[in-house]
């Protein structure tokens, strides 16, 4: 075989190769490949062809600009070819650009009209004496789909110019050119619908866009929220139209009541391109749309016509797109990471690839879920994503290229760092350590919790102090901080001899708490602070706790199965256990009753009454107070409503007050909620 016929196959199976996926892209609507994937082909292809003229062909997808229209949908020939942009993703591009308009316009230095690349569906919609007549997709340039229909749902869309309708003062045939795309958060929206019931996502918000706008109902369309921008003006008839720049043009539309991109601007020369593309991509993220470049275009319209066309492109615009957002890789493994709250998540370790100008190892899974919607298995060709500081996440498979090694991934059923047993409890995504005292990997928040205001209150204990104890292995456990001594903490970063016994003191005084506080402060999954009020209350002590079993631990109100296996699964870890024993031996105490009291208490004039505390007490903090009445067997709210039993209410008490009066609810000062607490201890 001769080296021309060698290559001559080659550029024939690259031209397959685009076609499929340009029919992927542009009719079906569901790529299997990144869009910088394509463009490596195409390009490949591109130069290829270049290098041997000879092997170009009619049908290249080099010679036209985007696929075959939907046989469901009627054709539109567009009056002139709405072309594709050539594309630029080096700065020495861009410096070549400029410099080729110049000599073409053997002008020095030129204007340019530069704006954001929207990453949509091209779409043409055609004016007739001001009123909306028809609107195409772009198709292969030449010939497009009419989805007037479709289009007359899209909000954003004026369906007359505004002067009213057949106003003398609108071009008689106006042809506007624009994108329409998805706002990220109606894309976020449109997703969790598509979770909700059960069906399968879109990839990204042009996907998603594509696909609602070429629906064969329109009122499918209809409930979806697409929006429209435009990007200029193809075939016009009459006056009013501006001939002289691009920038007036993209004025004008506004003035129509288009929508237009708001970052649009005019600069000169290379050095004001690349500062524009500089600029917008740091704002990029904000944006509320998906972009995936800029455009730069001869801003002069005269100009414009004096450089003409290529066979695809014009001379006078270029798209300048980012370092791609998505990549395709193999994944060569997964691994497991334990967060600070002991959930387990999957990561994937990959092979490196170059991600938005990043080189990327690894990318989020998210959980096990995931995993098994997106078929992921290891071994296989991933599509990652990759958008600012974003991390990186597998988004789909590249499914065709999976190989006969792949094999499934299973979660652990133990934390890979400490050995606890790993649990996922029913309704939840996410698969959980039980070794929250003493795993290493939850050590800092096991930390922080039991020291917070609401737990074990050590004034003091934030998040730097912590960060210290542990990275120089001083505290491994929440019963190491009552070994510490001032020595140890002095000679911290920021600990003077002050601050260290500021700390150690704060740290002696927590050694005097309620049970609801110390089991508040072991961190147990799903028990939050009234939670752990009720369990202290219906069990009296730690031990009836510890022993108790599923059957028990769902007759304390609001405890059902989930949170009681939570307790459950976190006191049959002997490691938490111990941290227990020994923050007990470390002279942690609190008062400590028995069922028959809590069930006495239960009886009181307080116990199962409905509190609500306004205004300010003469010496009662708001917290004092809410304990007291909860030691007592009674619950505090934060709303007057006809359950309440009593309104406990001190200066400047405001509208609960008033709520009371009105709904005839017993009011109370300091003194009467005193006496009340008293007379119900004597019961």
């Amino acid at each position: 075989m001769s080296i021309l016929e060698n290559i001559r196959q080659q550029a024939q199976k690259l031209r397959e190769t685009v076609e499929l996926h340009n029919y992927r892209y542009y009719v079906l609507n569901a790529p299997t490949i990144p869009d910088v994937e394509f463009d490596r082909l195409f390009r490949e292809l591109q130069q290829l062809e270049q290098r041997y003229p000879q092997l170009v062909t009619p049908e290249s997808p080099t010679q036209r600009v985007g696929a075959a229209p939907l046989k469901e949908f009627s054709q539109v020939t567009h009056r002139t070819p709405m072309l594709s942009l050539s594309n630029a993703f080096e700065e020495a591009e861009v410096d070549a650009f400029d410099r080729r308009v110049c000599q073409g316009l053997e002008a020095d230095n030129v204007e340019y009209a530069v704006e954001p690349k929207f990453d949509g569906l091209a779409v043409s919609l055609c004016y007739e004496n001001g009123v909306f007549a028809t609107g195409a997709t772009r198709g292969d340039g030449y010939i497009g789909e009419d989805v007037t229909l479709n289009l007359r749902t899209v909000k954003s869309i004026p369906l007359h110019l505004p002067g009213g309708l057949h106003s003398t003062r609108h071009p008689t045939l106006l042809e506007v050119r624009g994108e329409v795309l998805m706002l990220k958060a109606d894309f976020e929206k449109l997703n969790q619908q598509q979770r909700d019931r059960g069906e399968k996502e879109f990839m990204n918000p042009r996907n998603a866009a594509a696909g609602s706008l070429r629906q064969l109902d329109p009122g499918i369309t209809a409930t979806r929220r697409l929006t429209f921008f435009a990007y200029g003006i193809g075939t016009h008839a009459g006056g009013g139209v501006p001939c002289d720049k691009h920038s007036h043009v993209m004025d004008y539309l506004a003035s129509l009541h288009f929508p237009v991109a708001r970052e649009r601007q005019v600069v000169s020369g290379a050095a004001g391109l690349l500062a524009y593309y500089h600029a917008i991509g740091a704002m990029r993220e904000q944006l509320p749309y998906d972009i995936d470049g800029v455009v730069y275009k001869v801003n002069d319209l005269a100009q414009q016509e004096r450089l003409g066309f290529v066979s695809r492109a014009p001379r006078f615009a270029v798209a300048h797109k980012f370092p791609a957002q998505e990549a395709v890789t193999e994944l060569l493994g997964i691994d497991v990471q334990v967060g600070r709250t002991g959930a387990l998540t999957p990561v994937a370790r990959l092979k490196p690839v170059l991600v938005g100008g990043v080189t990327v190892t690894n990318a989020t899974l998210h959980n096990e879920d995931e995993i098994r919607r997106k078929d992921v298995m290891i071994g296989d060709h991933v599509i990652v994503r990759r958008a600012g500081d974003v991390i990186p996440e597998v988004v789909a498979v590249v499914a065709e290229q999976r190989p006969s090694y792949a094999r499934q991934f299973i979660m652990p059923d133990h934390c890979p760092v400490c050995g606890a047993r790993a649990v996922r409890l029913p309704g939840e995504a996410v698969t959980r350590c039980t070794g929250g005292l003493f795993c290493p990997a939850q050590r800092k928040q096991a930390l922080l919790h039991f020291a917070s205001r609401r737990a074990l209150d050590i004034e003091g204990l934030g998040d730097k102090l912590v960060e210290q104890l542990v990275d120089h292995a001083i505290v491994r456990t929440p019963a190491d901080l009552y070994k510490l001594g001032i020595a140890a903490l002095a000679g911290l970063e920021r600990m003077a001899d002050k601050s260290a016994n500021n700390v150690v003191a704060a740290i002696a005084k927590s050694r005097s708490t309620t049970l609801a506080r110390f089991i508040y402060a072991l961190g147990i999954r799903n028990v939050g602070e009234t939670t752990a009020k009720e369990l202290a209350r219906y069990f009296g002590n730690l031990e009836q706790l510890l022993a108790a079993d599923m059957e028990s631990l769902q007759q304390v109100p609001d405890v059902g199965p989930v949170v009681a296996q939570s307790i459950a699964d976190f006191f049959a870890e002997r490691h938490n256990r111990e941290v227990i024993k020994q923050l007990r031996a470390a002279g942690v105490r609190w008062q400590e009753g028995d069922g028959a009291q809590q069930a006495k208490l239960g009886a009181s004039e307080v116990g199962g009454r409905t509190f609500v505390l306004t205004g300010t007490l003469p010496d009662l903090t708001r917290e004092d107070a809410r304990e007291k009445i909860e030691a007592a067997g009674g619950k505090v709210s934060g709303s007057v409503s006809k359950k309440t039993d009593y309104v406990v209410a001190g200066a400047d008490p405001g509208g609960k007050y008033d709520k009371a009066i009105e709904l005839g609810i017993t009011i109370l000062d300091e003194a009467g909620l005193l006496q009340l607490l008293q007379d119900s201890h004597r019961t």
